[in-house]
């Protein structure tokens, strides 16, 4: 694996902000929320993150790291259209948590496979992005974002006008 340059660590170190707040958020809040201090946190943090990573090439090439980016853009893009303009009228709101949700699932990724193969310093867990337990772990958290998102919405559902309060 590579050694990480500043911009890397300025990527993981923002990175690491947005998995805490946005756990955080979600434990308090139930959904990440745009007029939240935490989710405003999340919300900044996650956008550096995203926008960092398509500055890094370390392989020399667009890879899978950039594709979970842009995808992380767009539900950026999307989910605030849903809390800002409620561009998607009634649905809006379950819009906002889908896509704020995924954004988590999108730094998981990259988070699991970078450590897996980092740490510990000189003697990573996995050695190859190849290894099937990074196939398990994937679904794993594919399974973990729709529960997840699923609890959300059943919990917006129950709460109409959650939305409004702090």
């Amino acid at each position: 694996m590579p050694e990480i340059i500043p911009l890397g660590w300025l990527h993981t170190v923002m990175g690491a902000v947005a998995l805490l707040s946005g756990g955080f958020t979600l434990a308090r809040f139930k959904e990440i929320l745009l007029h939240t201090r935490s989710g405003q946190v999340y919300l900044t943090t996650t956008l550096l993150t995203a926008g960092t990573a398509l500055a890094i090439f370390q392989r020399g090439e667009f890879g899978p790291g950039h594709a979970l980016a842009v995808m992380t853009l767009l539900a950026l893009a999307v989910g605030t259209l849903a809390a800002t303009v409620k561009a998607f009228g009634k649905w809006s709101r379950q819009v906002q948590a889908i896509s704020y949700s995924a954004t988590l699932l999108f730094h998981s990724i990259p988070a699991v496979t970078d450590g897996l193969l980092r740490l510990p310093v000189g003697n990573p867990v996995l050695k190859s992005i190849e290894d099937p337990v990074f196939r398990i772990l994937y679904l794993a958290l594919l399974i973990l974002f729709l529960v997840g998102v699923s609890l959300q919405l059943l919990w917006i559902r129950r709460n109409p006008d959650r939305s409004a309060l702090h």
